[in-house]
């Protein structure tokens, strides 16, 4: 476990990687924007997991972005520097909620069936704030296994995932990760993912 000098235990792991991978997102255009054919694969990754919260998400040092999103409610702030209200999802999250950094930093999958069994997740300001109660997520790596983000879903709901939601989490972002080498090797970083 990680601790502040203070011994307060630190909730959201340090990222040693996060000015690597801003560069990394950056050369790959990545990050910055939401693109159509992310949030259609965040679609297909709430329908084929029955989850009603999917994303992928790219973690830079200070924020998450969800360049692709599925969500019941989706907040759309007009600052997009500003989060959304308590129990709305939006674009932007501060790199201290929810469960992706932990993914990032790992370069695992986590799975959480009931967050609240876990007294380091269960304090997440998600739980509260949104209702999230399982996650799954897997890293979304480069070819050279650098990790840009993460493919996840949630749910309101402890969820067990088991085996073949786990196979399916790291299926779906191995796919994503494919196609977003394509568009690497092809130089056309304009190409929608």
């Amino acid at each position: 476990m990680t601790y502040e000098a203070t011994g307060r235990l630190l909730l959201t792991p340090v990222d040693k990687e996060a000015p690597a991978r801003a560069r990394r997102l950056r050369e790959l255009g990545l990050g910055e924007r939401s693109e159509p054919g992310l949030d259609a694969f965040a679609d297909r990754l709430a329908r084929v997991m029955d989850a009603p919260y999917a994303m992928v998400n790219f973690i830079d040092g200070e924020r998450q972005f969800f360049a692709g999103l599925h969500a019941p409610e989706i907040a759309e702030p007009a600052d997009a520097g500003v989060e959304p209200p308590p129990g709305a999802v939006g674009r932007h999250m501060a790199r201290e909620r929810g469960y992706c950094p932990h993914v990032v930093v790992r370069g695992k999958a986590l799975v959480l069936e009931d967050v609240c069994d876990y007294p380091r997740f269960a304090g997440n300001p998600v739980v509260d704030e949104i209702g999230i109660r399982s996650y799954l997520g897997a890293p979304l790596a480069d070819r050279a296994g650098f990790v840009l983000g993460t493919v996840c879903v949630a749910d309101v709901r402890p969820r067990p995932w088991g085996r073949a939601g786990l196979d399916t989490i790291k299926s779906m972002a191995a796919e994503l990760a494919e196609r977003v080498q394509r568009r690497e090797d092809d130089g056309d970083l304009a190409v929608p993912l």
